[in-house]
């Protein structure tokens, strides 16, 4: 590969199968009839659809049907994220999770698996909102106490070896960077993996324990008073929570809802915070301390993950490349994501590199 990125395109993408009838027909084995009206949501790691049901099923309601990619989850761990999902709604959590239909929350039909939920509208968060990201602050915090009440057993967690050095092995290996900058950025990216390895709580292996004590859920890093690690929304930026005027659970009028359950990981609870940061250091702090204002109303948050925000920054950094590349056989890649795999493309991914391991040098954020 010289100045972009090329990879062999399958003849056919499983996703190319799912049609609109195929959708309809998926639905109909699970007794939620349409009326015709189907609308695509955007999502790109899977398909998402809304319908809204005839009146003899659903008196018109629309619900959101999402189809997973194929062999990205296992089946037990697609069922321990709706797990996960009850537990909060349980809770009284304003959390959309998937509906139980013919037994199961994860349904079959012709080769996908799909599940079903209540469809919910809503805007995105005024995130410059001091009153919003404490409301936020919040409800995380109650996603935490029940993420901290057991482990994840099938989902894997967050740690450097999943996010950086598989993403970094995986995009070499599959010869995806151009070679006019393959040496600059498999130097920045390993320079940034090697900074992020003195940061004990993400070296921890993936799978079942993750260097997590199943018992209770904690980190057993270098210190003798460990970061405990949880079961976290995972992917927490401001497109996965709609404001809404409605009635939402535990709250009366308008707030927060939490979609998109399908990045959930086990991790440190910072991981869920930082995506809603922006803009320069003191904006950050700002935004930090109204979040952890609303945090600490319910649960207490330990300062000592502050330090762990750029490294995160810079693994999702890493991994958003090789998600992209492996993912590059499906045509809504390169339809929406043009841009990717130039030369141009890489050389930013050095600067931004190289940008994150000056910020990792810098002292954390304070609140």
């Amino acid at each position: 590969m010289t100045d972009s990125v090329t990879p062999r395109h399958a003849p056919t993408h499983a996703f190319e199968q799912l049609t609109p009838d195929v959708v309809m027909d998926a639905l109909a084995s699970v007794g939620l009839y349409g009326d015709g009206r189907l609308l695509a949501l955007s999502s790109y790691e899977n398909r998402v659809y809304q319908l809204h049901l005839e009146d003899d099923t659903g008196g018109g309601r629309a619900v959101v049907a999402k189809f997973y990619r194929p062999e990205r989850w296992s089946e037990a761990q697609i069922l321990e994220e709706h797990a996960f999902s009850a537990e909060l709604m349980e809770a009284e959590i304003p959390v959309i999770g998937p509906m139980v239909l013919e037994g199961t929350t994860l349904n079959h039909f012709g080769g996908f698996a799909f599940s079903v939920s209540p469809s919910r509208g809503g805007r995105p968060p005024e995130l410059d909102s001091p009153e919003v990201l404490e409301w936020i602050g919040r409800f995380l915090a109650r996603i935490h106490t029940v993420g901290a009440a057991r482990p994840f057993v099938s989902r894997p967690g967050l740690d450097l070896q999943t996010f950086g050095i598989d993403s970094r092995d995986w995009l070499l290996a599959h010869q995806q960077v151009p070679l006019d900058v393959q040496s600059a950025w498999e130097k920045s990216s390993q320079n940034a993996i090697d900074k992020i390895s003195n940061y004990s709580y993400l070296t921890g292996a993936s799978g079942r324990n993750n260097s997590v004590n199943e018992q209770n859920g904690t980190h057993h890093g270098s210190d003798s008073d460990p970061i405990k690690l949880l079961r976290l929304h995972g992917d927490c930026h401001p497109g996965n929570i709609l404001w809404t005027p409605t009635d939402v659970p535990a709250a009366k009028g308008p707030g927060p809802h939490f979609v998109d359950l399908d990045d959930a990981r086990t991790g440190p609870a910072v991981q869920d915070f930082w995506m809603l940061l922006s803009g320069d250091r003191q904006q950050r702090t700002r935004q930090l301390g109204a979040l952890v204002d609303g945090y600490e109303q319910f649960r207490e948050f330990d300062r000592r993950e502050l330090a762990l925000i750029e490294p995160l920054r810079t693994l999702r950094l890493i991994h958003y490349s090789a998600w992209l590349a492996r993912r590059w056989s499906d045509p809504t890649f390169p339809i929406n994501f043009p841009w990717f795999g130039s030369s141009d493309y890489w050389k930013g991914q050095v600067q931004m590199l190289e940008e994150q391991m000056e910020a990792m040098q810098e002292e954390p954020l304070v609140v």
